[in-house]
């Protein structure tokens, strides 16, 4: 959902839930799998995980963008000094420049002796899935609480836009 205009907190906070509603399916697809020793490939389940960044842009690109800019205006020349050039302030802030990718953790698991397993190699021994259901749990506790901060800010946002709605 993308809300154009003057509230462009939206956006911001809606891209934010849905990065964190992405990465919480992940963490439980972990946890449901985190004892599957043989895949459709034959090999033990690879712990997933999101890679997010967000494109390095310089400070005074994003000062420079062409469209909802303000210009400082200033009531006396003497207080600020006089240039050729006023300061622009970009209002906009584009969630495009976020890549969210999907990873596999190619780390290899624990090797567990089980000679009864029919997954066993010649020794008798299993190798493990990747994850660990303690640092995905803390994963989730933090997606969670991400999540919430996100629809907090979301709430403030429909909150300042109903209350400029009333002046």
């Amino acid at each position: 959902m993308k809300v154009l205009g003057s509230f462009f907190g939206f956006n911001s906070s809606a891209r934010g839930m849905s990065i964190q509603r992405r990465k919480m399916d992940l963490i439980s697809q972990n946890i449901a799998n985190a004892d599957t020793v043989r895949t459709e490939t034959g090999e033990p389940y690879k712990r997933k995980y999101l890679k997010i960044e967000a494109e390095q842009n310089s400070f005074v690109k994003n000062l420079s963008t062409e469209n909802q800019m303000l210009k400082l205006s200033v009531s006396n020349q003497n207080h600020i000094p006089a240039s050729n050039e006023r300061p622009n302030v970009s209002l906009t802030g584009k969630l495009e420049d976020v890549n969210v990718n999907e990873m596999v953790d190619e780390k290899q698991g624990d090797m567990v002796y089980m000679p009864d397993n029919p997954d066993a190699d010649e020794k008798g021994y299993v190798q493990m899935s990747n994850v660990s259901v303690i640092n995905e749990m803390v994963d989730m506790i933090a997606a969670t609480r991400s999540y919430e901060a996100n629809l907090q800010a979301l709430n403030s946002s429909k909150q300042m836009a109903k209350d400029s709605l009333e002046i």
